[in-house]
């Protein structure tokens, strides 16, 4: 027989954290990873609007990574070390300033802000750096709140989006698609 979906455990409003500690739905906690999770699914549609493959292959990774976090994020800080749970490395951090490095060498420099768009995996590679930025801001709000997170968790998140910004340049750059510098407008 197929397992259910459906518990019937959260119907009052609460939810689990990995170790059985009963919290809010609204808890820090559930929307830091809540929005990871977010963030997570919409990588995936930003790797499937991607056609260059090693762009593809890194964010598989970073799925991968960002599955890392939410279980980090959803444990109970005070159970987590006597669980075996999968963390990040410095190396996580590292592929990503390597894959930053290597885009940035091939893009022309960036003189002015640029305004997000100009092609479907563009734009939504964009809206990824957003959710990213949102998820950092939960964590940190986390951490100011006295509720533990890993600091490699924050600095991986603030790398990302600078990640999914270059990216973003990046694809716009093999597509041919011209970015559009922001012009304020000076009254």
């Amino acid at each position: 027989m197929a397992t259910k979906i459906y518990t019937k455990t959260g119907d009052k409003g609460t939810t689990a954290l990995i170790g059985g500690t009963r919290v809010p739905k609204s808890h820090l906690r559930i929307e830091a990873y809540g929005t990871v999770d977010e963030l997570n699914s919409y990588i995936g549609l930003c790797r499937d609007l991607l056609s260059d493959e090693k762009s593809r292959e890194i964010l598989k990774e970073i799925q991968d990574r960002l599955f890392t976090i939410g279980s980090s994020l959803a444990c109970d800080p005070e159970k987590e070390p006597k669980m075996k749970l999968p963390d990040l490395k410095d190396a996580d951090i590292n592929l990503l300033e390597h894959e930053i490095d290597s885009m940035n060498e091939v893009i022309p420099p960036m003189k002015s802000f640029i305004l997000p768009g100009g092609d479907p995996a563009v734009s939504h590679l964009h809206v990824a750096r957003c959710i990213c930025r949102r998820a950092e801001r939960c964590c940190v709000r986390l951490e100011f709140e006295k509720e533990e997170v890993s600091n490699i968790v924050i600095i991986y998140l603030n790398r990302l989006s600078d990640y999914l910004f270059i990216l973003a340049r990046y694809a716009s750059h093999l597509l041919g698609v011209e970015e559009v510098a922001w012009k304020p407008r000076i009254l």
